[in-house]
């Protein structure tokens, strides 16, 4: 198992309207190819920022399912209306520990 860490950093006060569209119409779309960890906003360090953490099989099976991702018509229609609430976004590949509870 691998989890990828997707943080997106907003534009002032655009937090809620981000997570607003996402939980209305992005998690199911996304959900379809990803199993979502969970999703947090920060409070301190870096404001402005929402993050998720993605679950896959593996690292092929993250490329295989973002690439189903990216041929949803309803995805493509979706990533717009968060883009205009982004400023930046990253992503970090983490693999568990031995002793991890999630693996």
């Amino acid at each position: 198992m691998i989890y990828e860490m997707r943080t997106y950093r907003v534009k002032v006060h655009a937090g809620p309207s981000f997570l607003e569209v996402y939980a209305s119409r992005g998690i199911q779309i996304i959900g379809r190819y990803a199993k979502l960890v969970g999703c947090w906003e920060t409070e301190s360090g870096n404001l402005n920022e929402i993050v998720f953490i993605w679950a896959y099989d593996d690292f092929n099976h993250r490329i295989e399912q973002r690439n189903k991702l990216w041929r949803d018509p309803d995805w493509l229609e979706f990533v717009p209306s968060i883009r205009q609430h982004m400023e930046h976004q990253r992503s970090a590949f983490l693999m568990p520990a031995a002793f991890s509870p999630l693996k």
